[in-house]
């Protein structure tokens, strides 16, 4: 089939105005989004939860240690994964290797129970992200290469599946996960993360010979070489060939050691006490990552130096925008993290009444509408494409079928949950704290916390939650999730015997019409507020008032700035040390929906100044420092986040938010300040 041919049938069959091809990607992308974020929502909130409801119960700091090394790492892998693409598999082989050891990385962590199953998960879905992430973006390009009035819609479509898949992970696995049990959680994600696989391996013949092995491309590239002159983006000739020397590639080698040792050993050295970067008495971790930095800026100054002053120009454009990236990642990736801990611990999570109906009618919207459009679209899909690709077809109406099954569900759990206030044994006993000043504090009665003989046992009550229904004076076990009184769930009774931390309780009286919301929904505002929000900026962008690259920066830090405010100001009553407290959760509300408009500032523009600035020669690797760029973001998003604690104790948990309000207003203004030196080096670039 020629070129010409294959692209008149790959535009013949069309859904609202875009190939069917398009959705099969669309549906692709939103499966595997909806895994990973399904995942995200539920690693930190899981490692540090009590062992008696199948946590882990780690330290906040070993937690997001881990966390941020798990991001940081799925922004390397794709630079690898997008050259062996390129080079080797072809972009259709690359997507369903990658999908095949995320699905394996997502059933090893259902096994959450083994330490050695979930590394290994977390092992096997960076390495998939790298075959998968950067793959999905360039097929999509490469399929509209010929219809670039169509590539903005197509995008758009695109980025919809990103945020429905995200929308859907994060609410359905968060609940599964944090409801049920976590491994429900993790299993589901594995399951949408094996269809999503599936509905693409039957359906990739809709593509013609795009994306395939490589082989057949370059034939045609070489071709497209010798009778066209190559131009940059600028419309000028393309800048001549600067190859990489010897002293390049020994210091990316380094550079890039150094950096993979560093991210490793930081949970590493906290968790497994084991510190690859310690030699005697001295820690040469600082040292390491500050050489591997340096090396870095050593290398990309001198590449940038070697060409042309508008090229050089323009290339140092990208470095500024990459350095102000790192720190708004730096911050907006606490939403996994401290944010998520935020809600677990300090948020009021319970709401009674008019309060509680309310939300379970707002729950049920949010819910069923996104869901509702997105069935509408795969009905479009299967009336142009079932003939052809009924396989892939079925393949998606089952995933859907589970997911409405999985809504009905949760609506049903959700209006048939109830509250009990139960009554359990506890008994005084007497602390010496760190400043020698005695404390007195009631602890529940159970296998790990017996009662001296002189004892007085005293009757504690509190409000647990349970789908079954139980009767007043029902013999229940509780565990005391956050060792302080505050903070109890049921758990069944043939666990009881296993888990030391239970406590035998009784039930005193239901409580009616009370409703909790799980600590992962609030992450799912992130992806409603984009879908509510993406048209309106869309619009701003298109208008007179379209702000210049550095003023978009600018606000959008300015406004990341502005939702960590919202939880400064919410927290300012709560102690200094505080574990838990029970703050409104309309804090979390604003600063989910302010991170999303600065998200809408940043995100959409960085990616596309990278391919307008950079000349061809130089785009896999400027691609490679964004990407790099990242992932400092994401892991200094686990650094800074592991000194929630610390800062509580000596201060306050609003003095920790107030941090993320400073700095990205510090680094707003600096953008703003660097806006006309940025359109210098852009030379005419808009």
């Amino acid at each position: 089939m020629s070129k010409k041919s294959h692209e008149n049938h790959f535009f013949d069959t069309q859904v609202l105005g875009h190939p069917s091809g398009l959705f099969v990607l669309f549906f692709t992308e939103m499966w595997e989004r909806f895994s990973f974020y399904g995942m995200r929502a539920l690693l930190v909130l899981f490692l540090v939860s009590s062992l008696g409801i199948g946590g882990w119960d780690w330290p906040r700091e070993n937690a997001l240690a881990l966390y941020g090394t798990y991001l940081a790492l799925l922004y390397l892998t794709p630079i690898i994964g997008g050259q062996l693409a390129d080079r080797y598999l072809g972009y259709r082989k690359a997507i369903i290797i990658g999908a095949l050891i995320m699905t394996l990385g997502h059933a090893s962590m259902a096994i959450e129970s083994n330490k050695f199953f979930l590394y290994l998960g977390l092992f096997l879905l960076v390495i998939g992200t790298g075959f998968f992430k950067p793959n999905m973006t360039s097929f999509i390009s490469i399929l509209y290469k010929d219809h670039p009035e169509k590539k903005d819609g197509a995008y758009t479509i695109f980025y919809m599946g990103v945020n429905a898949g995200a929308f859907l992970g994060i609410m359905l696995c968060g609940y599964m996960g944090e409801i049920v049990g976590w491994s429900w959680g993790f299993g589901l994600a594995g399951i949408f993360m094996l269809l999503g696989l599936l509905q693409f391996t039957l359906a990739h013949g809709i593509f013609g010979e795009v994306g395939l092995a490589p082989k057949k491309q370059l034939e045609e590239n070489e071709t497209t070489t010798n009778t066209t002159k190559l131009e940059s983006t600028s419309g000028q000739a393309e800048e001549k060939p600067n190859p990489f020397t010897m002293l390049d590639k020994i210091i990316m080698v380094l550079v890039g050691l150094g950096g993979l040792i560093w991210v490793i050993n930081d949970p590493l050295s906290k968790i497994a006490k084991i510190n690859l970067l310690k030699f005697g008495d001295t820690d040469f971790s600082g040292a390491t990552i500050t050489v591997a930095l340096l090396l870095f800026v050593f290398l990309l100054v001198s590449r940038v130096m070697r060409f042309s002053r508008i090229v050089r120009d323009r290339m140092l454009a990208v470095m500024v925008i990459a350095s102000l990236i790192i720190f708004f990642w730096a911050s907006f990736e606490q939403a996994g993290g401290s944010m998520s801990i935020f809600a677990k611990d300090y948020t009021n999570r319970i709401l009674s009444g008019n309060y509680a109906m309310a939300f379970g009618i707002i729950d049920i919207i949010i819910t069923v509408v996104p869901v509702a459009i997105i069935s509408y679209v795969l009905f479009l899909l299967f009336k142009k494409t079932y003939k052809d690709y009924l396989a892939s077809n079925l393949v998606l109406v089952f995933s859907f079928l589970i997911i409405w099954g999985l809504i009905v569900w949760k609506i049903y759990a959700n209006f048939n949950t109830f509250s009990y206030e139960i009554s359990y044994p506890a008994f005084e006993v007497t602390q010496i704290d760190s400043k020698g000043a005695e404390t007195k504090t009631l602890v529940a009665v159970n296998a790990l916390n017996v009662p001296d003989e002189d004892a007085v046992i005293i009757e504690q009550t509190a409000v647990v939650r349970s789908l079954d229904d139980y009767k007043s004076g029902h013999a229940v076990h509780i565990v005391d999730l956050d060792k302080n009184g505050n903070n109890f769930k049921m758990i069944e009774e043939a666990k009881a015997p296993e888990i030391k931390e239970s406590i035998q309780a009784r039930v005193t009286h239901k409580i009616e019409n009370e409703l909790e919301i799980p600590a992962t929904w609030f992450l799912i505002l992130n992806s409603l507020f984009i879908i509510t929000l993406a048209p309106l900026f869309s619009k701003w962008w298109e208008s007179k008032f379209n702000p210049s690259l550095a003023g978009k920066y600018a606000i959008g830090l300015f406004f990341l700035g502005i939702g960590f405010a919202f939880l400064a100001f919410g927290a300012k009553d709560i102690p200094q040390g505080a574990k838990t407290a029970s703050v409104s959760l309309i804090w979390l509300v604003f600063a989910y929906f302010f991170h999303t408009m600065g998200e809408l500032c940043v995100q959409p523009v960085g990616l596309s100044y990278v391919s307008k600035l950079v000349p061809a020669r130089m785009t896999a690797f400027m691609f490679g420092v964004w990407y790099l760029a990242l992932a400092i973001g994401n892991k200094t998003s686990g650094v800074l986040g592991q000194q929630i604690d610390n800062i509580t104790e000596q201060y306050n948990i609003s003095t920790f938010f107030l941090i993320f309000t400073f700095v990205p207003f510090i680094i707003g203004i600096i953008a703003l300040l660097l806006n006309g030196t940025l359109k210098r080096l852009m030379h005419g670039i808009k």
